[in-house]
C-alpha cells in the first residue's frame, strides 16, 4: 500500500486529498475494508485530522460517492461543450450530442476502477437517504443535459419533437449508455477502441428515427433526415 504525502494545503485541498484516499481504499478493499484507520494511513494523516473534516465514516463515504458520480457526469457534459478546439469554433448540436455519447462509452468514463467504486456504492442507495439523494441529483443532471442536447439536435434537423418526446428519448438513451458503459468497463479487452462508440452511435441514431450523428446536415442531403 502506498501512502500519500499529506502536504500543507488549504482546507478544500486537504478534504479532497482525503476523498481521493477514501476512493483508493474502496477500490482496493471495498466499503468494509475502507476503515478510518486505513484511510488515514493511506493519506498519511491521523484519524483525528479526518474527524476534523468528516463527522463520521458514513459522511466520508457519501463525499466519495458524490465525487465519483460528479466526475463521470462532468466528463461527459464537458465533452459536449459548445466550443470546438479552435478559438471561436462553435460546435453544431449534432456534434455536441455525438461527443456526449462517445465520452460516456470511452475512457476515462469506461474504467474498471470506476466500475468497482460504483458497484461498491450502489447497494447503499436503498438504505442510506443521503446516498439516494446524491444518486438522484446526479441522475437528473445527466438526464436533463442529455434531454437538452437531444432537443437541440432535433431542432437542428428541422424537427419539432412532440411534448415529452425529448425526455423519453433521454431516458431511453441513458439506459443504453448505462448498458454499454458496463460492457466497456467489465470487458475492455473484448472491444477495440472504436467498437463501443460505433455501437452507441448507431443505436442512438436508431432511437432518433435514423437521424445521423456522424454526418453534418448540410446541402440537399439534409432534407432526407428531416421528419
Amino acid at each position: 500500500m502506498s501512502r500519500r504525502v499529506f502536504h500543507r494545503a488549504g482546507e478544500a485541498e486537504r478534504r479532497q486529498d482525503l476523498i481521493r484516499a477514501t476512493l483508493d481504499c474502496i477500490s482496493e478493499k471495498g466499503l468494509e475494508g475502507a476503515t478510518v484507520r486505513e484511510i488515514a494511513a493511506r493519506a498519511g494523516v491521523t484519524g483525528g485530522l479526518i474527524r476534523h473534516y468528516f463527522a463520521s465514516k458514513d459522511q466520508m463515504l457519501q463525499a466519495a460517492y458524490r465525487e465519483t458520480m460528479a466526475s463521470m457526469t462532468t466528463t461527459a457534459i464537458s465533452a459536449a461543450g459548445a466550443s470546438g478546439e479552435s478559438a471561436g469554433d462553435v460546435k453544431s448540436a449534432r456534434l455536441r450530442l455525438h461527443d456526449f455519447i462517445i465520452a460516456n462509452v470511452s475512457p476515462p468514463v469506461t474504467d474498471p476502477r470506476t466500475l468497482s467504486l460504483w458497484a461498491g456504492f450502489i447497494g447503499h442507495i436503498r438504505v442510506d437517504p443521503e446516498f439516494a439523494r446524491i444518486h438522484r441529483e446526479n441522475y437528473l443532471i445527466f438526464r436533463d443535459a442529455l434531454e437538452e442536447l437531444i432537443s437541440g439536435f432535433l431542432a437542428e434537423c428541422g424537427r419539432t419533437p412532440a411534448a415529452g418526446e425529448s425526455r423519453k428519448l433521454a431516458i431511453a438513451i441513458n439506459g443504453l449508455i448505462d448498458g454499454l458503459w458496463l460492457e466497456g468497463s467489465l470487458a475492455q479487452d473484448l472491444f477495440d477502441d472504436h467498437a463501443l462508440p460505433r455501437i452507441a452511435l448507431e443505436s442512438v441514431e436508431a432511437l432518433l428515427g435514423g437521424l445521423s450523428l456522424t454526418e453534418p446536415l448540410t446541402g440537399p442531403d439534409a432534407d432526407t433526415n428531416k421528419k
